[in-house]
């Protein structure tokens, strides 16, 4: 039986020399007004790697701009088609001109200047047709675990999910982490009453203090605003506390040394474990709750380069993403048994002693491997495309340390 330092499939060379897993031509809208006309390009193209992504503000929001260039530089897309109205702030001339500086070929319009709604989707249309022959082009290279970007994130949690879905999360990223790979983990709300387990882990006095600032500002955040990362699933699924739904939430990061905090949009800039800081900075305006849903903390990993995202959900959940394939993982056996169309991966085996937990992080690992070679995603293959860019406020660096942010 191969190895799992030996999977390997023929990845996408981007131009700046990044690997891709996926191919994706992406469709961005600027503005709610033009979702529609964007949509509708990407239903009518009926090509499974032509996806949506936007932001409805009018007004301008640095998070959520930075968060459109972060999709538009991900090693997963390979073409970008910006659709605005023509009033707002975030301008799709811009967006082009980012994909177009990185080599990946890309158009813009306003759809007031093309004429109305019919005329801006076939004209949309007719673009999309030829990034797609230009896409055909794309050179391959060999990838293996090394070369990947792991982002992973729970929802949906109950009393398996710290006993074994996210355990397999975590012996996954001690094998993907000691293979030279990347993993992230995001959720600081969600590791109350764990700050000093997590800054013991810090690679270094570097790492510990940006750990313990980003600990700090999560838990003043939640209380100014008055919420916490636990819901009424939670509780029905036999958790009692956010103390106990963090001590599962934080075993999914593995045991390996945490290098240190990085912020949304802004790739590791090394290989190694990382803390996602996903928690709005200090502001006058206090806007953007720290978790608003699922796919929001899956765009924040995918935003720092993740191929692919772990949803780990003892409940169970039907949601997918844009840009990277999602792996949805559960502890629980009723669960993927009752929802096996939308789940992938049952970790229950480890809680009836039918393997060790590094047997099972084999295995997921062998998933991975498969869905990075082209295997769709349960949620892939069933459609689904979800994703959430908010208005929030977050500076680009840790606050003190000024850590600089490889993306910008």
């Amino acid at each position: 039986m191969i190895k799992p330092e030996e999977l390997s499939w023929q990845g996408y060379v981007r131009p700046d020399g990044r690997l891709g897993i996926r191919n994706r031509l992406l469709v961005i809208y600027t503005v709610k007004c033009s979702e529609f006309v964007a949509d509708a390009i990407v239903r009518r193209s009926g090509h499974p790697d032509v996806e949506l992504i936007g932001f409805d503000g009018c007004t301008d929001n640095q998070y959520a701009v930075d968060l459109l260039i972060s999709m538009i530089r991900h090693p997963n897309v390979g073409a970008v088609l910006a659709v605005g109205l023509g009033c707002e702030y975030v301008q799709p001339q811009w967006l082009a001109e980012i994909a177009r500086k990185e080599g990946k070929p890309s158009h813009w319009m306003f759809i007031q200047e093309v004429g109305g709604t019919r005329k801006a989707i076939t004209q949309g249309l007719a673009w999309v047709d030829e990034m797609l022959k230009e896409l055909e082009h794309t050179p391959r290279r060999e990838m293996f675990l090394k070369d990947l970007v792991i982002g992973a994130e729970c929802g949906g949690s109950d009393f398996t999910s710290g006993l074994a879905g996210n355990v397999v999360v975590g012996n996954f990223y001690d094998l993907l982490v000691d293979l030279g790979g990347t993993a992230i983990f995001e959720e600081i709300v969600e590791a109350v009453g764990l700050d000093q387990l997590l800054i013991s882990r810090g690679a270094d006095e570097q790492a510990k203090k940006e750990i313990r600032y980003t600990y700090d500002k999560a838990l003043d955040y939640c209380r100014d605003v008055r919420q916490y990362s636990v819901s009424p699933g939670n509780f029905a699924g036999g958790l009692s506390t956010i103390e106990e739904k963090s001590m599962g939430a934080v075993i999914k990061s593995g045991s390996r040394p945490i290098q240190g905090v990085i912020k949304v949009s802004c790739p590791p800039p090394g290989s190694g474990l990382w803390l996602l800081d996903s928690t709005p900075d200090p502001y006058w305006m206090q806007f953007g709750i720290t978790n608003p849903n699922d796919n929001e903390g899956l765009m924040d990993l995918i935003s720092a380069g993740a191929h692919i995202v772990f949803l780990v959900t003892g409940r169970g959940n039907v949601v997918g993403s844009a840009v990277s394939p999602c792996i949805k993982i559960t502890g629980n056996r009723d669960t993927f048994v009752r929802m096996e169309e939308d789940m992938d991966f049952d970790a229950s085996p480890v809680l009836r002693g039918e393997c060790t937990q590094k047997e099972q992080a084999v295995e997921l690992a062998r998933m991975v491997a498969d869905v990075a070679s082209g295997t769709p995603s349960k949620s892939e293959a069933l459609g689904h495309r979800e994703y959430f860019v908010p208005y929030k406020y977050q500076e680009k660096t840790v606050a003190y340390t000024k850590r600089p942010c490889e993306g910008s």
